[in-house]
């Protein structure tokens, strides 16, 4: 991949087709307030499910979900609270996912489930 934003952009594709093949409902991507962005957010049973796609080549600066620090981690959870709001979603239980894409032979998927929470 020539650059970080093709490769953030790869691995939300992939990202989306693993949650897709695990039974996951997408409904929205890229999702941008004045805060910050949600990468995926998805519906499974009655859980809204936000999620964050960290995506590397390797790990020589650390494992991806290591850069979902608590300041990226409160921009989403503020977003997905104006999500919830904007979309009247709020019958729904929500949690907080990291997606961990790793590029070498073939792409590797690391799923973890309430990565976080608020």
């Amino acid at each position: 991949m020539s650059n970080n934003i093709q490769k953030g952009a790869y691995g939300e594709g992939k990202a989306t087709k693993y949650l897709i093949s695990k039974g996951y409902k997408i409904i929205d991507r890229n999702y941008t307030t004045r805060i910050g962005e949600i990468d995926i957010i998805a519906i499974k049973s009655k859980t809204l499910v936000f999620v964050e796609v960290k995506t590397r080549s390797n790990t020589n600066y650390g494992f991806p979900y290591e850069a979902v620090n608590r300041k990226k981690q409160n921009k989403i959870l503020r977003s997905s609270l104006i999500y919830i709001k904007h979309k009247k979603l709020d019958n729904y239980q929500a949690r907080y996912d990291i997606i961990e894409v790793y590029l070498h032979d073939e792409p590797n998927i690391n799923h973890i489930e309430n990565a976080f929470c608020m």
